[in-house]
């Protein structure tokens, strides 16, 4: 196990650390964008664009920038279709999602809605290990659970303090985020295997781990997008759908198992 998470942890850090975003560099896009921006953006060109422009583009905040990269964006999918080369990625970051600021962020990719789509997203990891660690050690160990929570709060303020005011560091962020989610999924897994017998409900926690494991190596894959609107990215956020709803019922099997122990307990005393 330790060998594996080790192997994710390197393959995300070269992932992010190689080219993740080819199409932004070829020299035919940003030339195209310099002309488009030349032609289209300044002026009378300007005028006409915002006049033209849809109301919901407008409250977006999509400018007539963003318009040339989208435009030239095709184009160069199109002189690479033609060549026979593969498509390559545009605007590439990898990231993982709060589903609010997910939202938010896929709407309008600004640094703002970026950061807070990034920040929140290690802020539900972190929150996930600490949920492990309330239902594992918590109950028994309230102490425990609640040094652990300032722990991980003091992790997430170093963390977003270290991307905020040093280095927005993407490859750093990844790792961090990938390191703590094996951290988290191996937590979860022993507990599920060692109370597996007792608590048959157990199983349907170690899919959801397991699952969502597999479903993450979707972040880690670059494709073209399936008919030009589903990529790995998009495939993932639709794959994780069911996966709350295996692990709500996960919870409430597992509350009402806590809830018939202390009846027990309480008929006892």
């Amino acid at each position: 196990m330790a060998v594996r998470a080790a192997r994710l942890v390197l393959l995300a850090g070269a992932t992010a650390l190689a080219s993740a975003s080819q199409g932004d560099r070829e020299p035919v896009y940003r030339d195209c964008v310099l002309r488009c921006e030349e032609r289209n953006c300044s002026g009378g060109a300007l005028k006409h664009f915002r006049s033209h422009q849809p109301i919901y583009m407008s409250l977006a905040g999509w400018t007539c920038r963003d318009d040339c990269k989208y435009d030239c964006m095709w184009v160069t999918v199109g002189l690479y279709l033609q060549e026979g080369h593969r498509v390559p990625q545009f605007h590439g970051k990898v990231s993982l999602n709060a589903w609010f600021w997910s939202t938010v962020f896929h709407t309008r990719d600004t640094e703002l809605t970026e950061k807070m789509d990034y920040f929140c997203a290690s802020a539900v990891i972190l929150h996930s290990i600490y949920l492990c660690c309330v239902r594992t050690v918590g109950l028994q160990r309230p102490a425990v659970a609640s040094a652990f929570r300032g722990l991980l709060l003091l992790l997430l303020t170093a963390h977003v303090s270290y991307l905020s005011l040093v280095h927005f560091d993407y490859g750093y962020n990844l790792v961090a985020n990938v390191a703590i989610g094996l951290a988290n999924v191996a937590w979860w897994l022993a507990w599920c295997l060692r109370n597996g017998r007792r608590l048959p409900h157990t199983r349907k926690c170690a899919a959801v781990v397991l699952l969502l494991q597999g479903l993450s190596l979707l972040e880690l894959l670059d494709f073209p997008p399936l008919f030009w609107v589903l990529d790995a990215h998009a495939i993932w956020h639709v794959s994780t759908i069911p996966l709350h709803v295996l692990f709500f019922s996960f919870l409430e099997d597992d509350s009402l198992y806590l809830l018939r122990e202390l009846e027990a307990k309480s008929k006892l005393d």
